[in-house]
């Protein structure tokens, strides 16, 4: 038809040869380029374009930086041969001349190998995964502990870049040289879209610009945009094009802008992007596995179940709480025991394996609380209403019920599925007040107390046991509720009723860890925690030496019970500084399929078995279990991915890395409010105890705002000061002032926001008086 002849087809092509063939058949033909530069209604489409250009022009533009990457086919063959080592890239957050890569191999042989200086580092960026050529000995090196950061003020000065790869190589002890290599090629690129901001460029009118990442991991990029005015103090999105060889940083382009810098919802966002917190709406398709509304339970829900709304049943929960996962009760029964019972939400009962909604909390992985957004894992609908535990409505409930004795000795353990009806959805205050009340002695009351008085049994023999108690400065803060900006800053108090929660939450883990073991000997989810190597310890035991005490590391049990003997009457506070820095030394636990490992050993909890089964709204590992569980009873079916032991491997992983993101996004995000908290203040005057010692800078704890940070002794453009580091006593002299670990110093915090990207606290040493000079603040990425 006529129609089909007004149709224009042009053809888009990067390939030269293409576009000169389809111009001799006279077809309309343009590079994606010129086609995008054409459109001129939308000027900044064409910031969009990934920067690629040809080799050939790159060429004669600049010096070659960079020794050329190898082809990968000679790499794989390399790597066969043992030439070249594979592994995984990371960058320094301290020192952006250094990396190291992480050699795969055996869980138990990963090699750390160190690479320094440009040349070496050879444009690999963090987490890329790369092949190395070990140096020859001579010239392996350490790691330093100087701190550079890249202040891209002479890009092209490469000659200042060489002179501070020879600072590195001066600061080096002898013997603590470890294997050193050259990054030669890459495997495979993990570049990701990076959040950060434009630097200021010096000339106006430009359009080639320098984008600084918000992770300090990340190299700078440079990108080509005619709207640098329109995007000065805006957090933006770059991705990286390539890296030529002939260019200090790598290319890339504008993806989006995210907003003003500073501002609550952009840097919220960018905290979410930067820990890489799946965090978009759930999507309908994700929402259309959810049950319709109203929802009532029904004669098939019940097939299953055992009906104990009878019982009287109560949850217990932080202030405000909208996602109850768990609930308890407990009675006399006519022998004279009691029966005990942790009620969790049965979270599987509404998410079917396999389906969209199933996939996306599996991805997600775990709930992310920052101070005052949550991200959950699963639709509002199932974490706040239907799943939630809340009282005086239905719930449906997987139980784990034990008859033990006065002792707090489990005679008898069993599971089902359950429907309960809560009494009551009390706070741990409220809990507490009811405990202690003399008046009160209804139901609850009773039940509580009971609960109570078992579970002060069942924390000393965990301790006995050789559990550790270990203490983290956690920080609440006080909304504004107009503004919503903190008004206060308050260490967290822990009533005996969140202990009293988490016993019972601790012994129905560890019996529902027994059961799914037991019957599924290698696909039970399984949770544990490594011990630390011994040399993590040698700050703890150095610093407590400094003070005369004794801690002693070759069990949990032992150092728990040396941390308790580490009392000294004039100074406190110094018990909770060991438990803090005990902390410290600590191993993450992780997730792992049992028959995949053998190491099952909980070192903290100090349990040969463990698992996560009280928190399935919050946690996806929960989910899983429960399954398994639920099969184990005869109380749901089974399916193929709950039995693969290499599918559960993967999600473990998964699992893990959400988990640790979380952590550091929440982290970021009480950095983030203290920061504003503090903006507000001034300069704020604190006492503050010293918990490690560097060689240029010491790192304090504020109690008050349970804050950390760095106090550093030099500065740009003042003289330094004589410093002496004294690694044997923990101890950093500066001038004539030594300052040693756990010492209590008083500090001037304020806010510097001098650097508007990385907004930070700086903390300048007030007392002792070393001399005049002021100090740098913890970064905002508290991903120690």
């Amino acid at each position: 038809s006529s129609d089909e002849e007004k149709i224009q087809v042009i053809f888009l092509t990067n390939d030269r040869t293409n576009k000169e063939k389809a111009l001799e058949e006279g077809i309309t033909a343009y590079t994606c380029e010129e086609y995008i530069k054409s459109l001129i209604a939308n000027p900044d489409l064409v910031d969009r374009l990934a920067c690629v250009s040809d080799e050939g022009k790159e060429i004669e533009s600049g010096k070659i930086i960079f020794p050329e990457h190898i082809p990968l086919s000679k790499l794989q063959q390399g790597i066969k041969s043992g030439i070249y080592l594979q592994g995984t890239y990371r960058a320094s957050r301290d020192n952006y001349l250094e990396a190291t890569v992480w050699v795969h191999g055996d869980a138990e042989e990963n090699k750390e190998i160190i690479i320094q200086g440009l040349k070496h580092l050879n444009r690999a960026v963090h987490e890329d995964i790369v092949a190395v050529e070990l140096l020859a000995k001579d010239e392996w090196v350490a790691l330093s502990s100087v701190v550079l950061q890249d202040d891209g003020e002479n890009e092209d000065d490469i000659e200042n870049e060489e002179e501070k790869e020879n600072i590195l190589k001066t600061s080096v002890n002898k013997d603590i040289l470890r294997p050193t290599g050259k990054v030669v090629g890459i495997i495979k690129r993990n570049w990701r879209p990076f959040c950060g901001m434009l630097s200021k460029s010096q000339i106006k009118e430009a359009r080639r610009h320098l984008f600084t990442p918000a992770d300090r991991r990340i190299p700078r990029i440079r990108i080509e945009t005619r709207q640098a005015d329109t995007l000065e103090g805006q957090r933006i999105i770059v991705a990286i094009d390539g890296w030529p060889r002939n260019s200090r940083y790598p290319n890339g382009h504008f993806v989006k802008n995210l907003g003003s810098a500073g501002d609550k919802e952009t840097e919220t966002e960018v905290l979410l992007l930067e820990h890489d917190v799946p965090h978009q709406p759930f999507s309908q398709g994700v929402l259309s596995f959810l049950p319709k509304m109203p929802w009532s339970i029904t004669e098939q829900d019940m097939k299953y179940r055992e009906d104990l709304r009878h019982l009287c049943v109560c949850s217990v929960d932080p202030p405000g709480c909208t996602d109850i996962d768990d609930a308890l009760h407990c009675r006399e029964v006519e022998n004279g025991n009691v029966e005990v019972g942790v009620h969790i939400a049965d979270v599987s009962h509404f998410i079917r394996p396999g389906n969209a909604l199933d996939e996306e909390s599996a991805k997600r992985g775990t709930t992310v609380y920052l101070c005052e957004k949550r991200i959950d894992m699963v639709p509002e609908l199932l974490s706040s209403n239907l799943c939630s535990l809340r009282s005086n409505v239905d719930r449906l409930a997987f139980s784990c019920i034990w008859e033990m004795n006065h002792k707090a000795e489990i005679l008898k353990t069993r599971f089902t599925k359950s429907i309960i009806n809560s009494k009551a959805s009390l706070t741990y205050a409220e809990a507490q007040m009811r405990i202690d009340s003399t008046t009160m002695n209804d139901d609850i009351t009773t039940s509580l107390r009971g609960l109570n008085k078992l579970a002060k049994i069942l924390k000393k023999k965990r301790i006995d046991n050789g559990a550790l108690t270990l203490s983290s400065p956690e920080v609440r803060f006080h909304m504004d509720s107009e503004t919503h900006d903190p008004i206060d800053l308050q260490t967290k108090e822990l009533k005996e009723t969140n202990s009293m929660v988490e016993e019972f939450m601790l012994l129905a883990n560890v019996s529902v860890a027994q059961k799914i073991y037991e019957e599924f000997p290698e696909f039970a989810l399984l949770r544990k925690h490594p011990a630390p190597p011994p040399s993590n310890y040698d700050i703890l035991v150095k610093a407590a030496k400094s003070k005369n005490l004794e801690i002693k590391t070759d069990s949990a049990k032992a150092l728990a019970e040396s941390l308790d003997k580490a009392e000294s009457p004039e100074f406190p506070y110094l018990n909770t500084l060991l438990r803090i820095l005990t902390t410290r030394c600590m191993m993450q636990a992780v997730y792992f399929c049992s028959g995949m490992d053998n190491d099952f050993h909980h070192y903290g909890l100090a349990s040969p078995i463990y698992t996560h089964f009280t928190s399935p709204i919050r946690r996806y590992a929960d989910i899983i279990v429960h399954r398994l569980l639920a099969v184990a009873i005869g109380a749901d079916t089974t399916y193929p991915e709950l039995t693969d032991k290499h599918k559960l491997a993967d999600m473990c992983k998964n699992l893990n890395y959400r988990h640790k993101m979380a952590q550091y996004a929440q982290r970021a995000s009480v950095a983030f409010h203290t920061q504003l908290f503090f903006k507000s203040k001034g300069i704020v005057n604190e006492d503050a105890y010293i918990l490690f010692v560097r060689k240029n800078a010491v790192v304090v704890l504020i109690p008050k705002y349970g804050l950390e940070g760095t106090v550093f002794f030099e500065e740009k453009g003042k003289p330094t000061p004589r410093l002496d580091y004294n690694n044997e006593v923990p101890s950093l002299t500066v001038e004539d002032t030594t300052l040693h670990v756990f010492d209590k110093v008083k500090v001037n915090i304020m806010l510097d926001a001098s650097n508007i990207q990385h907004q930070k606290i700086r903390m300048v040493l007030v007392e002792p008086k070393v001399r005049d000079i002021s100090t740098d603040g913890k970064d905002d990425d508290l991903l120690k």
